[in-house]
């Protein structure tokens, strides 16, 4: 703290610790940025939800220009909201890498090799995730330009749709590690 003055524009990637507490705990600091870095960033291919108040547009470019080097750069105006990136893109990683190895598994069920098995699934999410974001279509309707009437897509569908238990999971899933997250704010108070 001692370190720190007006001139000073304090970043921070500390999970949980809300601007107030970091004001507290750096009272002479210019400007405040929350940061929420995922994983991927590590290659340059992460997305990085950033929050503060009080900068100008200069400031709002520099520190978009410092975190666009660790990938996709969003800002947030509420720091409440800091609670959903936490879960979604946050922890998003963890979810996606879960459902990766699913897949995976899945391919060594039906007799693939792991490394293969692997290697098809990672390719397959990295080129449907490259789509949806080049795409002026919806996943939706993406979905439907794959599911043939009756085919083997639509067979496989049936199963993940079966009584909305796939969103339901990815709900829960994200209602989990949001709540933490404010349980995480509020211990750090």
């Amino acid at each position: 703290s001692p370190l720190v003055s007006a001139q000073t524009q304090l970043l921070s990637i500390l999970a949980g610790v809300e601007v107030a507490a970091l004001r507290a705990q750096f009272p002479n600091a210019g400007s405040i940025v929350r940061v929420m870095p995922n994983m991927a960033a590590s290659i340059g291919a992460g997305v990085s939800v950033i929050l503060s108040t009080g900068l100008n547009e200069a400031e709002r470019q520099a520190v978009s220009a410092l975190m666009g080097a660790l990938g996709t750069v969003e800002w947030v105006d509420s720091e409440d909201l800091f609670h959903a990136v936490t879960a979604l893109s946050g922890s998003g990683p963890a979810f996606v890498l879960r459902f990766l190895s699913a897949m995976a598994a899945g391919g060594e069920a039906l007799g693939l090799a792991p490394d293969q098995a692997l290697r098809l699934a990672a390719e397959t999410l990295k080129g449907t995730a490259a789509l949806a974001l080049q795409s002026t279509e919806s996943p939706e309707i993406l979905v439907e330009q794959v599911r043939s009437p009756n085919g083997t897509t639509h067979a496989g569908l049936n199963i993940l749709d079966a009584d909305g238990q796939l969103k339901h999971l990815i709900n829960e899933t994200l209602a989990a590690a949001a709540t933490r997250s404010r349980e995480l704010a509020k211990a750090a108070q």
